[in-house]
């Protein structure tokens, strides 16, 4: 495949990117040209490869090379659909720069749609920058890592949150790094998570290798929840004008945005008691401290065994319990705490004239 003939000059005033040809072990994409890649990781039981899908897209013009990934947990399923729309339904005939699009890959979670690598249950998001002559886990990120992720510039990681739970759409970015802080206020989400991120986690190690990279966090697994695939994708093309990927596109400004660091009041808050949730407020609410956020019940709905959970200070659920059944000490709500001025404009953007009611 190709957006441009070997024949195409670039416009006048823009150099041609000869020189960036994207190199992998086994195969090259040369600029102007975008390949699909069946890329061999490891092999089942019977010998038969395991192969991960990759999509390079080589642009004719000069500009930073940018990985997307998805599926690192094989049932998280809403970057698959983001990473694929914009390796094979955006016009990059203007792309300066290259596009690594990898949609799925834990490939073996993926067909069993479960979280970790099924046979050898282990975290592939717990495995880079991988090794050779380890564990079949580390071996598979080791080959991702130097391969597709290694030679890039920048990255961009999604996720959702994990079976049973949501999140708003939100980021989680190193923001002590320069490029990373600028990575994550690019992309446009109204909330940024500070944080180096566990070791072996790829945004982590990628970053670390010199490869600056954020995590986005969006929804829930085992579903395509279009509008936030759709709020994604935006986010993708303002990081992308940002960098000066798609030089003609524009950096989107969502309207508010939040960080929150480790000072800052956040929570994961629990439960105290098994049985049976009721959520009074959902993904992405702003509470107000003493506010209800739910309760817990038993089978029978005795008024005397009612639990009432509320929220401990003012601030915004960004994930949220989605599997109505409890155990004590299972998470209820991620609550994080807003500046004054933030809440203001939240309540500025969610009056009945707002068009921006999803976050």
């Amino acid at each position: 495949m190709s957006d441009h003939g070997p024949g195409d000059e670039p416009p006048d005033g823009e150099s041609s990117n000869v020189d960036d040809v994207f190199t992998y072990n086994g195969g090259r994409v040369d600029p102007g040209e975008s390949a699909n890649i069946r890329y061999g990781i490891s092999e089942t039981y019977l010998g038969d490869p395991v192969r991960i899908p990759v999509t390079v897209v080589n642009g004719a013009y000069p500009g930073p090379t940018v990985f997307l990934s998805a599926a690192a947990h094989g049932d998280e399923l809403n970057g698959i659909e983001v990473v694929r729309e914009v390796a094979h339904d955006w016009d990059h005939s203007r792309l300066h720069g290259t596009l690594v699009c990898l949609p799925v890959m834990n490939v073996p979670g993926f067909l069993a749609q479960e979280r970790y690598l099924p046979i050898y249950d282990r975290d592939l998001n717990r495995s880079f920058p991988g090794r050779e002559g380890s564990t079949s886990a580390r071996r598979m990120a080791h080959r991702i890592f130097t391969n597709f992720i290694e030679p890039c510039d920048l990255g961009i990681d999604f996720h959702t949150s994990t079976r049973g739970r949501t999140n708003m759409l939100h980021v989680r970015a190193n923001v002590d790094d320069p490029t990373v802080d600028r990575l994550a206020k690019s992309f446009s989400s109204n909330v940024v998570i500070a944080g180096q991120g566990p070791s072996g986690t790829l945004r982590r190690e990628a970053t670390d290798a010199g490869v600056p990279t954020i995590t986005v966090e969006m929804g829930e697994a085992h579903r395509f929840q279009r509008k936030l695939i759709d709020r994604a994708l935006t986010g993708v093309a303002s990081a992308l004008a940002e960098f000066g990927c798609h030089p003609d596109s524009s950096v989107h400004w969502p309207g508010w945005r939040t960080i929150i660091d480790d000072d800052d009041e956040k929570t994961w808050l629990r439960a105290d008691a098994g049985g049976i949730v009721d959520m009074k407020r959902g993904r992405g609410a702003l509470v107000e401290e003493g506010e209800v956020i739910c309760t817990i019940t038993n089978p029978f709905k005795e008024e005397d065994e009612v639990v009432t959970v509320d929220a401990p200070f003012t601030g915004l659920i960004v994930g949220v319990l989605e599997n109505p059944v409890v155990y004590p000490g299972n998470p209820l709500c991620h609550l994080v705490g807003l500046s004054p001025d933030t809440r203001t404009a939240l309540q500025r953007e969610r009056r009945p004239e707002s068009s921006q009611s999803e976050l």
